[in-house]
């Protein structure tokens, strides 16, 4: 009996809540897989409502709705299998997987592990499942099942396996956080192994609010090995022929599968078996590619460009505003800027004041050379004398601090917003997770706009992106002064960032054990660093979690971003620094 079959893993970005643009989109993707022969075709977990659907889910109309985009779905459907993703309302709801098939559903997976950790909420929302399925198409068996269920050893796949599944379909939305895509192919890699079963896993790609989804499908062999693998950070429709005869003869030679079917005792599996009636032609097809890793200079530089591509189209904005200091922030912000909407759409502006050098003034206006981009210069120094003119009489005779260096930030803030309203453009902010994490910015100055693109990524890690940045393009996009001057805000004279901050290559490595790995302050002394700056860092990021909290969203990049990973107490009197 010949068992093969041509399989297509649709790596689609959908619009959370745009459940008629997400229909059309799996629709046209179903019709050419079709057309490349495909006899099953997976989107990816809750491909129908967009992942994640958040509260949208508490309203009956959209739960209404997305069931009806289903149905339609399901009516279009000829010549090809369908796995989707969609949320099923019976009693309560469920994220589950509909396999559709001759214009039925053949059978449904309800999504049997509930993430609630890190930017996952969906015991919130979500009951889980407990049914297990397999579907035998063209005397292939197939289980389905969603994201994390996968995750697990003896998870769904494992009793899928163990009742005859020779592959297994994983849809997911697995958000992008650097170095993931190789622990995720890692953990699939040895579930096909154990499972001794072909692995197809699809993933969400694109950005929503904060979230980056990476792609990166991909299909592993039944010994773990990689067959296929989508690009990362682009749509891309892979397909590929499975030989599942293989996977029998592998099983023949793997007792380790003889003794695990003990464990499917009292474990009902319902298996269903079904016919493609007319299935398409299959004309040849390329081998399918195995895209190769990217370096995480790249990586990081893909996702900043797809989070900021998403965020700004998906919410109907067609330009975006740029305060552009000289920089390396800025600069790096306006590159990503231009990568994701292109030239035409980015808009620089320039505001000098009585403290910005020369140097500033032309790594900026070099910087929208190199780049291509309009700019507008408007200078603060006279408005920043009739501020302090007009607080004379409440300041009187107090001597100039932080609060006129805030000022200057503050008229640009208000210079930027106004442009903003008068033209529609979306703001994109500069600060970086060094300066969050330390309150180094100013609310309603620096910290005003709609985008903050580097609100993940440590200093040292910008500077990294950023000479990578003329090393993609072949040239010096981002001018060498920028790249080799100490930062500075120009706040005063003769200000760097050292004034206040410890050096870079200091501070974030004290940081990322505090901020990102929750290690104790003992432990990131032992760590070699000086116990009376350990206390002053970890002093700042705990005092500034107001100012977070009013920041505008940014793209994550790393397992622990503040915002939907870190929430902490702004009311806090916890202090670890002072405890014995």
């Amino acid at each position: 009996m010949t068992k093969k079959l041509r399989i297509a893993l649709a790596q689609a970005n959908m619009v959370v809540g745009d459940l008629e643009g997400n229909l059309r989109k799996i629709e046209a993707l179903t019709s050419q897989a079709k057309d490349l022969g495909a006899d099953i075709v997976a989107f990816p977990e809750l491909a129908i409502t967009g992942y994640p659907p958040e509260d949208l889910l508490l309203k009956p109309q959209f739960l209404e709705e997305n069931l009806q985009a289903l149905n339609q779905l399901v009516e279009s459907v000829k010549d090809i299998a369908v796995v989707v993703g969609y949320v099923h309302a019976e009693d309560d709801i469920f994220n589950s997987a509909a396999f559709i098939c001759n214009g039925e559903i053949i059978s449904r997976h309800h999504k049997h592990f509930l993430p609630n950790y890190s930017v996952f909420d969906e015991n919130r929302y979500f009951q889980r499942g407990h049914e297990l399925s397999v579907v035998e198409l063209n005397n292939c068996k197939i289980g389905v099942n969603i994201c994390e269920d996968i995750w697990y050893p003896d998870g769904p796949s494992l009793f899928q396996t163990l009742a005859g599944a020779e592959v297994i379909i994983n849809i997911s939305s697995s958000p992008y956080h650097r170095g993931k895509e190789r622990f995720r192919e890692k953990m699939l890699s040895v579930r096909a192994s154990d499972h001794c079963a072909i692995v197809a896993f699809v993933n969400l790609v694109g950005g929503q609010d904060e979230l980056v989804f990476d792609g990166g499908s991909m299909i592993l062999s039944q010994s773990g090995r990689i067959m296929a693998r989508a690009p990362m950070f682009t749509e891309h429709l892979l397909v590929a022929n499975l030989n599942v005869e293989e996977v029998f003869r592998t099983r023949l030679h793997d007792p380790r599968r003889r003794k695990e079917k003990e464990k499917l005792k009292g474990t009902q599996v319902n298996i269903t078996s079904i016919q493609l009636r007319n299935p398409a032609p299959k004309p040849p097809i390329p081998e399918p590619p195995i895209a190769e890793e990217i370096p995480e200079e790249e990586e990081i530089f893909q996702a900043l460009v797809v989070g900021t591509r998403d965020y700004v189209r998906k919410n109907g904005f067609k330009k975006v505003l740029i305060g552009l200091s000289g920089g390396i922030d800025s600069s790096l912000v306006a590159v990503v800027a231009v990568e994701a909407l292109g030239k035409e759409n980015v808009v620089g502006v320039l505001m000098p004041s009585q403290y910005t050098s020369k140097a500033s003034n032309e790594d900026a206006y070099q910087l929208a050379e190199n780049l291509g981009i309009k700019t507008h210069t408007l200078p603060i120094k006279e408005v920043f004398e009739d501020y302090k003119k007009v607080l004379r009489a409440v300041f009187k005779d107090l001597p100039e601090d932080t609060t006129e260096e805030n000022i200057q930030a503050r008229i640009r803030g208000n210079y930027l917003m106004a442009i903003s309203n008068k033209f529609g453009w979306l703001v994109l902010t500069t600060g970086n997770k060094s300066e969050m994490s330390c309150g180094y910015a100013t609310l309603y100055g620096d910290m005003a706009g709609g985008y903050a693109v580097l609100k993940d990524l440590f200093k040292t890690m910008v500077y990294r992106v950023s000479q990578h940045v003329n090393r993609r393009y072949g040239r010096e996009v981002i001018p060498q002064n920028v790249l080799v001057k100490p930062p500075s805000a120009e706040l005063r004279p003769n200000q760097t960032d050292q004034d206040t901050l410890p050096p870079y290559e200091v501070l974030d490595p004290i940081l990322e054990a505090y901020v990102e790995k929750d290690k104790p302050f003992k432990v990131i002394v032992e760590m070699g660093y000086p116990e009376e700056l350990v206390a002053k860092v970890i002093r700042l990021v705990d005092l500034n979690e107001y100012k977070r909290r009013q920041a505008p969203p940014g793209v994550k990049l790393t397992p622990r971003a503040f915002g939907k990973d870190r929430r902490l107490p702004i009311t806090n009197r916890y202090r670890p620094y002072q405890r014995g």
